[in-house]
C-alpha cells in the first residue's frame, strides 16, 4: 500500500506549526514539515519532528479503566459511561452541582473545550470549569482584557521580522517556541536591537544585543524605570496617547516612586543598561514586546503584564504592523481552550457568566437554565477537594505534575469521592482516577486549533485511536447525552458552527473556510478576512486604559534557611508535564534524566561535581536530582525543569497566589541545596 501524506498541526507549543505526518498501513510512522504553512513554513523544531512517537507507544490506553483497590480493570464502554454519569448526578442530587469540578484542557479541540464547558454548566449548573491557561497566562488575559479589551497577542509572528526593536522578558523562546525565535533571528539579521530580560543565561540573552541579568521577581521595578526614564526625557508618544489612551495622569504620578536610581537598585543592574534600552525601545517607529511565564507565574503575575502594556502604550507602539505585545502561549491550544470559555467566568468568546443579557443568549441557545454566579479555578478545584468539591472531571490535563506544591496536590486527588480522568496514557493525575476513559491524541481527530497569534487551523485525522480509545468528541457526546443533554452532535464541524453563532469574534469561521486557510480572531462574518494585528484604529475596550503596576516582591526570599533562589521552567527537549515527549526514544536521547542547574561558585561550596546528586529542599519538600553546573544561572540561583515525574520539580514551588488572576507563583521561590552524600 502507498504511504499517505495527510497535513496536521502539531501539538506542542503554541505556535501551530504545521505537520505533515506520513502514516503507512494505518500507522503514523513519521512527521515532516510543511513547507506552505504560513507560521512554520517549511521549519520544525525539535519536538515536532518527532510528534509521531508517542502515537504508537505501548503505554497507550486502549479500554476504560475502573479501579478495584489499588488497581485497575477494563470495563466496556456501555459500563463506562452509564456509572460516570450516575455517579455525577448522584453528586449534584447529594451536594449540588457546585460540588463538581470539570477540569478542561488546551491539548485539545476548540470543539471539545467547548462541548467540556457546555456539559459542565448545563448538566450540573455550575461554572466550576477551568484549565491549565490558571497556570500560565491567566494575568495575560485578565491584564490585557482591562488595559486593551482583549486578552490576546496583538499582532501576528510573521510581524517580528520587520520589528527594529525586539524586547524579550521573560521568554526562554529558543527552547519554549524555537520557530517564533526564528523570527527574532530574520529580524536581527536586518539589524533590529533584540533586548532580553532574564535572571538565567538562555539562548535567547546569548544571542541578543543587550542581556539584563536582573534579579528574581524585579521585572515591575525594571519596567517602571525604564516607563520613568522615557516621560523624563520626553520619549514618550504624546499625540497616541492624548488621542487613544486614558489613566496617563495616575501612571505619571506612580512613575515618580520608580526613578531609575530605585529601579537599578532594585533590580540589581546598571543604570545606565535602564536608560539605554528604554531610549532604545522608545525611539524606533516599531517595537515589540515578546513575554512568557517568567512573567505572568508571580504573585504579581497581572501587575507584571500591566506594566508590559503601560510600557508599549506609553511608545504608542501598539496597532502597528511590527510592533504590538507578544505574550507566547505555552500549549498548542491553550488561546483555544480560553477562547471557547474553559474558564470559570466567562462564556465561548469572553462572555460573561455574570451578564444577564449574556446569560439569556445561551440559554436560549442551549434551552436550559444556568448559572450567573463565577466558579472555582483549577488551583481552588483541587485544594477543595473532599470538602466544597467532591467529584471532578479531569480532560487531559495533569495536575499531579503540573500544580505547584504537588505532595498537596496528591492529596488532594486521593480526596475526591468520584473522579474521573480522560487522557491517552494512564498520567500520575489518572493513577488517581476511579474511573478512566481512554481517549485520542491530535493525529487521532478532527477539528480546531487556535495558535498564539489567534489563528484557527484545521486539525486533519491521520490515524485511528488505539483498540477501543475513542476521540475526546465521542466520549464528550455520550457523556452529555448520558447525563440528559442533546449532544447529537455528527461531527466537529457542527460544533464550530455553534460556536460561530454564538461568539461574534468567530463568527466567520468554518471548516470549509478552515480547509482553504488559517483564519485569525475576530473575524466576524464569512466575508471577512481575519485580523492580521488588533487596535489599529482604536482599541476593543475604546481607548487604552493605562493602569498602575503595584510591585509586590516574591512572597519567599532566600533567608539563612533556605538561601538559594529556585525557579522552574521547560528546557528544549521536553514539553509540560512529559506525557508525550518522554515516550519519544529520539527527544529521551537528547535529555533523559531530571536535572537542576547551578552555579559553579555554590557547587564548590557545596563541594558538588558536574552529574553528582544534589537535594533541593524547599518549605513544602524535597527532591533528589542531578547537578548540572552551569554559569546559566546566576551565583544562589537554581534552576530545574518540571518535566520529570521522578523529580517534581513542582512539588517544591509555592502555591501563593496572585490575587486577581489566581495564578501561583511557580517562578520565585526560597530553596535549601545540599549534595546528597551529606544527608544519604
Amino acid at each position: 500500500m502507498n504511504p499517505e501524506f495527510i497535513k496536521t498541526i502539531c501539538p506542542y507549543c503554541g505556535t501551530g506549526c504545521g505537520l505533515i505526518i506520513k502514516v503507512e498501513d494505518g500507522v503514523a510512522v513519521a512527521t515532516y514539515p510543511d513547507r506552505e504553512h504560513p507560521v512554520s513554513r517549511g521549519s520544525l523544531c525539535i519536538k515536532g519532528w518527532s510528534a509521531h512517537e508517542f502515537i504508537n507507544h505501548p503505554d497507550r490506553l486502549t479500554d476504560p479503566l475502573l479501579r478495584k483497590g489499588d488497581t485497575f480493570q477494563k470495563i466496556p464502554w456501555d459500563e463506562a459511561i452509564p456509572m460516570a454519569a450516575l455517579k455525577l448526578r448522584e453528586t449534584a442530587a447529594k451536594y449540588g452541582g457546585d460540588a463538581i469540578g470539570g477540569l478542561s484542557s488546551a491539548k485539545c479541540t476548540n470543539e471539545e473545550n467547548y462541548l467540556f464547558q457546555k456539559l459542565i454548566r448545563m448538566a450540573f449548573k455550575t461554572n466550576n470549569v477551568d484549565h491549565c491557561a490558571r497556570l500560565c497566562h491567566a494575568p495575560t488575559t485578565v491584564a490585557m482584557v482591562q488595559a486593551l479589551g482583549s486578552g490576546a497577542m496583538t499582532n501576528s509572528i510573521s510581524d517580528l521580522a520587520g520589528a527594529e526593536c525586539i524586547f524579550v522578558i521573560g521568554s526562554n523562546a529558543a527552547e519554549s517556541h524555537p520557530i517564533i525565535m526564528g523570527e527574532i533571528y530574520k529580524a536581527a539579521d536586518k539589524g533590529a536591537t533584540i533586548i532580553a530580560v532574564d535572571p538565567r543565561e538562555t539562548a535567547v540573552t546569548r544571542n541578543a544585543k543587550i542581556h539584563l541579568r536582573i534579579n528574581p521577581g524585579t521585572d515591575i521595578p525594571l519596567l517602571c524605570g525604564m516607563m520613568r526614564h522615557i516621560i523624563d526625557e520626553g520619549l514618550h508618544n504624546e499625540n497616541f496617547i492624548r488621542a487613544r489612551m486614558e489613566g496617563f495622569e495616575d501612571l505619571n504620578e506612580f512613575l515618580h516612586l520608580w526613578p531609575v536610581k530605585r529601579a537599578a537598585e532594585e533590580c540589581g543592574i546598571n543604570e545606565e543598561i535602564i536608560r539605554n534600552v528604554a531610549e532604545i525601545y522608545a525611539k524606533v517607529k516599531e517595537s515589540a514586546i515578546i513575554y512568557c511565564m517568567g512573567i505572568t507565574q508571580h504573585a504579581c503575575g497581572t501587575a507584571n503584564v500591566l506594566a508590559i502594556c503601560d510600557l508599549a502604550m506609553l511608545c504608542g507602539h501598539v496597532g502597528t504592523e511590527h510592533s504590538g505585545i507578544y505574550p507566547l502561549r505555552g500549549q498548542n491550544n491553550v488561546q483555544g481552550a480560553c477562547d471557547m470559555g474553559a474558564l470559570p467566568n466567562v462564556y465561548p468568546g469572553y462572555q460573561s457568566v455574570s451578564d444577564s443579557e449574556i446569560q439569556n443568549k445561551f440559554q436560549n441557545a442551549w434551552g436550559d437554565t444556568l448559572s450567573n454566579k463565577p466558579g472555582l479555578t483549577v488551583t481552588e478545584i483541587i485544594g477543595l477537594a473532599g470538602k466544597d468539591i467532591r467529584a471532578a472531571y479531569i480532560m487531559a490535563e495533569n495536575p499531579a505534575l503540573s500544580d505547584p506544591d504537588t505532595n498537596h496536590v496528591l492529596e488532594s486527588l486521593k480526596a475526591f469521592d468520584f473522579l474521573i480522568v480522560q487522557d491517552i496514557f494512564l498520567t500520575e493525575t489518572a493513577k488517581f482516577a476511579h474511573l478512566v476513559f481512554p481517549s485520542s491524541c491530535f493525529a487521532e481527530k478532527s477539528g480546531t486549533f487556535t495558535n498564539t497569534e489567534r489563528r484557527f487551523q484545521l486539525l486533519r485525522k491521520t490515524v485511528a485511536p488505539p483498540g477501543n480509545a475513542k476521540e475526546d468528541f465521542e466520549i464528550l457526546c455520550l457523556l452529555g447525552n448520558a447525563l440528559g443533554l442533546d449532544f447529537s452532535y455528527k461531527n466537529p464541524s457542527e460544533v464550530m458552527d455553534e460556536i460561530a453563532s454564538l461568539a461574534p469574534a468567530y463568527g466567520g469561521i468554518s471548516f470549509d473556510r478552515l480547509e482553504r486557510e488559517g483564519l485569525q480572531w475576530p473575524c466576524p462574518d464569512l466575508e471577512h478576512p481575519g485580523t492580521r494585528y488588533l487596535h489599529k484604529d482604536r482599541f476593543t475596550r475604546g481607548k487604552g486604559l493605562f493602569v498602575v503596576p503595584e510591585h509586590t516582591p516574591p512572597k519567599e526570599l532566600p533567608d539563612e534557611d533556605y538561601p538559594y533562589y529556585l525557579s522552574t521552567g521547560r528546557m528544549f527537549a521536553h514539553y509540560h508535564t512529559g506525557t508525550m515527549t518522554r515516550r519519544s526514544s529520539f527527544l529521551n536521547r537528547e535529555v533523559e534524566e531530571a536535572y537542576a542547574e547551578i552555579n559553579p561558585e555554590d557547587a564548590a561550596l557545596l563541594d558538588v561535581k558536574d552529574g553528582e546528586k544534589i537535594k533541593i529542599t524547599t518549605r513544602r519538600g524535597s527532591i533528589i536530582t542531578n547537578a548540572r553546573i552551569t554559569k546559566r544561572v546566576s551565583k544562589g540561583c537554581i534552576f530545574a525543569p518540571f518535566h520529570f515525574a521522578e523529580a517534581r520539580a513542582n512539588m517544591l514551588t509555592n502555591p501563593a497566589l496572585d490575587p486577581r488572576s489566581k495564578i501561583p507563583e511557580f517562578k520565585v521561590c526560597a530553596a535549601d541545596v545540599r549534595k546528597e552524600s551529606q544527608d544519604g
